[in-house]
């Protein structure tokens, strides 16, 4: 994994693609956050990435036809849910079940 840090990014404060965190500087030392992005990478690699960008555009789709805003959409994404609800549990990693996102949606 590369951390990748950046003065700005435009709308996201951090973002995971592939093998790379890319994280505003200003949260650079935010360690929940970290844990937050790394959870996702994990996930990514468990569908082989590009499963895994669909499936994720595909229920943020199904969450705003639902939600009608964009913002309850995204948060109930069930990759967003699984990283939200353990971003917090630094050892989170390490004993995390495979495909345990499914059980968020």
């Amino acid at each position: 994994m590369i951390i990748y840090t950046k003065r700005q990014c435009k709308k996201y404060i951090a973002i995971a693609l592939f093998f790379v965190i890319i994280i505003n500087n200003k949260y650079k030392g935010n360690k929940s956050l970290l844990n937050h992005e790394k959870i996702h990478l994990q996930q990514q690699r468990e569908l082989l990435w590009l499963p895994f960008f669909i499936w994720y555009a595909v229920e943020f789709v199904i969450n705003y036809f639902k939600y009608k805003n964009w913002h309850s959409a995204y948060k109930n994404i069930s990759f967003e849910k699984e990283a939200y609800c353990n971003e917090h549990d630094l050892s989170y990693l390490k004993t995390r079940k495979y495909f345990s996102f499914v059980k968020y949606f």
